[in-house]
């Protein structure tokens, strides 16, 4: 371990470690064995072959493999990404999974299912490999492309969307929006008119459904979704190029914040980096939002206390929540666990050396963001 990680206290450091995390947001681990190109394309944001001159382990995310996966599977920390490979593609996926979702130290997991489900373990996969409970988050959009899919009319588009989003959440702990990735958060917050919602579905039908991209439509299923009640994700900030930044930035939520407000229904904001200050200053003035810097502490690696520390600034405690955002490697799963808690208990540690806070105090924030927040909002109890 670092100097640095050495002065943390040692009673927040095991009781950080020794959290059982609930991870409120993370997609299924990949069900089959990787090569090295996919595996490398698995590690970045890019949706862009990795240029032959360069490898993805020379990141942030590809050295906290080497360092912390690498012991789990077996090898020395700081192995070199060729020996890891040949690691993982010995032991085989089922086994990669178990180890490193085993590893993880997880007390239950919220899977959201709507992105590429079937090459990814499902919620009883994730159960089963991680040892931990695991329920479904069900995306919006992919309710509505089903629907489409199965034929509706453009008249009838919203009675169907709704039954079928109420069949498909029934078990479910949450809802997920990618609006972000559709038509951007600018989009205007108030509830379309059921004429608006036909003739919006009357041209995406039309053109052969598909991707949901409709501002009108997209608008529909998020109001909706505040109907069915369920606490409703909103991908915000970071992600691959299929988005522009620009228009993921968390203050372009606001309007529906405040219209959504009276319904009481939980707003969670995922990620948010880099712009994890506006989501804190949502989460300190809106009652009904709360926000996570899943996703980013896995690509800001050994940089992730920055960024969990920025995420302590102005929000309250209990507002802030842990999530991965983990897709397919096993090994975003782990890290995802791994590099917040060394992140957190280096930013509470240094509140607790700097003699601001009592370990005490450290202890049990981290537990709110670590846990009970999660259980909190999404009615998981105590345990499980």
């Amino acid at each position: 371990m670092s100097m640095e990680f050495d002065l943390v206290p040692a009673v927040l450091t095991q009781a950080v470690d020794e959290l059982p995390l609930v991870d409120h947001h993370v997609h299924g681990a990949t069900s089959h064995d990787l090569s090295r190109v996919a595996f490398e394309e698995l590690i970045t944001e890019s949706d862009r072959p990795v240029p032959e001159w360069m490898t993805q382990f020379d990141s942030q995310l590809g050295l906290a493999v080497l360092r912390h996966c690498a012991p789990v599977l077996g090898l020395e920390p700081f192995c070199t990404p060729e020996e890891y490979l040949a690691r993982r593609a010995k032991l085989g996926a089922a086994e990669v999974n178990r180890l490193l979702l085993g590893a993880a130290g997880l007390g239950h997991l919220l899977v959201e299912t709507g992105y590429r489900s079937e090459e990814l373990l499902g919620p009883s996969g994730m159960a089963q490999a991680s040892g931990a409970p695991a329920d479904e988050v069900v995306r919006l959009e992919s309710v509505a492309e089903q629907v489409a899919a199965g034929g509706c009319t453009a008249a009838g588009f919203a009675e169907r969307f709704a039954e079928e989003l109420w069949e498909r959440s029934r078990t479910a702990r949450g809802l997920k929006s990618v609006a972000a990735y559709r038509c951007g958060l600018g989009f205007d917050p108030a509830p379309p008119s059921r004429a608006e919602v036909a003739e919006a579905a009357g041209r995406w039908l039309a053109a052969g459904g598909g991707r949901l991209a409709d501002p009108v439509l997209v608008r529909h299923l998020i109001w909706t979704g505040l109907e069915r009640g369920l606490p409703t994700q909103f991908h915000t900030g970071f992600g691959d190029p299929d988005l522009d930044l620009r228009l993921a930035d968390p203050l372009l939520l606001r309007g529906l914040i405040e219209l959504a407000e009276p319904t009481g229904v939980p707003l969670l904001l995922l990620h948010c980096y880099p712009y994890q200050r506006q989501a804190g200053f949502l989460a300190q003035v809106y009652p009904n939002v709360f926000f996570d810097v899943g996703l980013g502490v896995n690509h800001t690696g050994a940089r992730g206390a920055a960024l969990v520390a920025e995420s302590l600034e102005v929000a309250p405690f209990a507002k802030l929540l842990y999530s991965s955002d983990a897709w397919g490697p096993a090994e975003l799963h782990h890290l995802g666990a791994v590099l917040w808690r060394r992140a957190m208990a280096r930013a509470l540690g240094g509140f607790v050396t700097d003699g601001e806070w009592s370990a005490a105090q450290a202890v049990r924030v981290a537990t709110m963001v670590g846990v009970e927040n999660a259980r909190r909002v999404y009615g998981l109890g105590a345990r499980g």
